[in-house]
């Protein structure tokens, strides 16, 4: 562990107010981790800035002491983005939470990085807009997080990433150096987007101290479907047909049955359907405002059981139906973090690849891992799976997590034979490193590689991540 020395923390409590660091325990331990689980974190300190003159001056005495320091915003990754493992100094944006007035004539917002994701749409929904990135840690997924990671969720299919809805940032590089980049300008043919250059690169190039955010209305009346389907195989089909159906397409989802049977034990609820099936979707659509709004949707319904697309289904009836339909979907990952040891992966398929992927994943895992069952769900509809296996009682820890190294070289293997990603929505971070090369080439990390030196000369941000 990097221990800091006497002169660091001597100016750190002369030039930054008095509770600008913590070396408490418990801030240490709850600061310097994500919600990963496998890589444990060991801080020197954490700080806390208020304004990005703090944090240009804190990143410049480090440049200038050579103390290593790790972005942190709501710690909700699971690639160990956020973990400060060896003696770093956790910059903590926290603090930073405040949000500008909504400018409803350009529909924008300029917002501090450490604004909660849920705050910003409560913020903006008073003018009746949003920003529309959401996902179940939106209550206390942190705005800088989500640009840093490029973060997806679960409405990428009508919208689109995170870094569709950032018009401007606010950057202080390593050095000290503040970079205001586009501000809010939709338009600007004027060279490189540097603002792309720190959207999803985990905050090895700098620290997203300020965003100004694209939004869009608040969507119309939304209904929530939830399916019960024969198989995988059937829940294409369903896509399909949604993709087609008379109105606009807000969310897709899906998982397979003993996903279903852990969420409802995890929230004590009573499953949807008497019957079990082999698959399920919660679809999500925007109703049309017409007066044959309903009889559309009636007459569309009755075709999914006409053309025995589906096996039975549930409507919500009521917002609070609606949110514990998508509990059903959102809180899988939470039941199975509870129920026991899981290894997790969160991979991407082109669409059109999806169907042929997951038959041939299922054969591996029968053939070469069968005493191993996966837990199967995630955002169908923009190619995005979460492939989770839990430890069985039979097997000791050491041997789970042996097997799962067997496990993702064998499935990263399959990804990369359908041009996909290793990782779709939690980046690289400490976990991912050596499976980056089964996404990219050694032209790409190489490039990677420059580019970090150019912003980061020292090595000194966020150390140790993606490459």
């Amino acid at each position: 562990m990097n221990r800091l020395t006497d002169s660091f923390l001597k100016t750190i409590k002369t030039e930054f107010v008095a509770d600008f660091i913590s070396q408490e325990p418990g801030d240490l331990e709850a600061f310097g981790r994500d919600w990963t689980k496998v890589v444990a974190p060991c801080p020197s300190a954490i700080v806390f800035p208020r304004t990005t003159d703090e944090v240009s001056r804190f990143l410049k005495l480090c440049s200038t002491e050579k103390v290593a320091v790790v972005p942190s915003g709501g710690r909700t990754g699971l690639a160990g983005g956020a973990v400060a493992a060896n003696g770093e100094v956790v910059l903590s944006l926290v603090r930073m939470t405040k949000m500008g007035e909504v400018d409803a004539l350009a529909q924008t917002v300029r917002v501090q990085a450490g604004a909660v994701t849920e705050a910003v749409h409560r913020h903006c929904e008073e003018k009746g807009l949003t920003w529309p990135i959401d996902f179940a840690s939106k209550g206390s997924s942190q705005v800088g997080g989500n640009i840093s990671t490029n973060a997806g969720g679960v409405k990428v299919i009508h919208y689109g990433m995170t870094r569709n809805w950032v018009l401007g940032l606010q950057v202080v590089t390593m050095d000290g150096t503040v970079l205001e980049l586009n501000g809010a300008l939709e338009k600007n043919n004027t060279g490189m987007d540097l603002r792309q250059m720190f959207i999803g690169t985990e905050g090895t190039l700098g620290v997203i101290t300020e965003a100004t955010l694209k939004l869009v209305r608040v969507p119309r009346e939304l209904n929530v479907f939830f399916f019960a389907l024969t198989d995988i195989a059937a829940v294409f089909r369903l896509f399909l047909e949604a993709r087609q159906a008379p109105f606009t397409l807000m969310a897709f989802e899906t998982l397979t049955h003993n996903c279903l049977e852990i969420v409802c034990d995890h929230l004590k609820l009573k499953k949807p359907f008497d019957s079990n099936s082999g698959a399920y979707a919660l679809v999500e659509f925007e109703r049309p405002v017409s007066d044959s709004g309903r009889e559309d949707l009636d007459r569309w319904l009755e075709s999914l059981f006409e053309k025995q697309l589906v096996t039975d289904g549930v409507l919500a009836q009521s917002k609070r139906e609606a949110r514990e339909l998508w509990s059903l979907r959102e809180m899988i990952g939470e039941a199975l973090f509870t129920a026991g040891l899981v290894h997790k992966n969160d991979i991407a398929l082109p669409i059109a690849e999806l169907k042929k992927f997951i038959d041939e994943m299922y054969q591996m895992y029968s053939q070469q891992y069968s005493t191993m069952e996966v837990y199967l769900f995630g955002h169908l509809g923009d190619g995005n799976l979460h492939v989770n296996t839990m430890k069985p009682d039979s097997m000791d820890q050491v041997e789970f997590l042996r097997q799962a190294k067997k496990v993702d070289h064998d499935l990263f293997t399959l990804v990369k034979k359908f041009n996909g990603s290793v990782s779709a929505e939690h980046g690289i971070g400490l976990l991912k490193k050596d499976a980056l090369a089964f996404s990219r080439t050694p032209q790409e990390i190489e490039i990677f590689r420059q580019f970090k030196h150019i912003f980061d000369p020292q090595g000194l941000l966020n150390p140790g991540k993606i490459v």
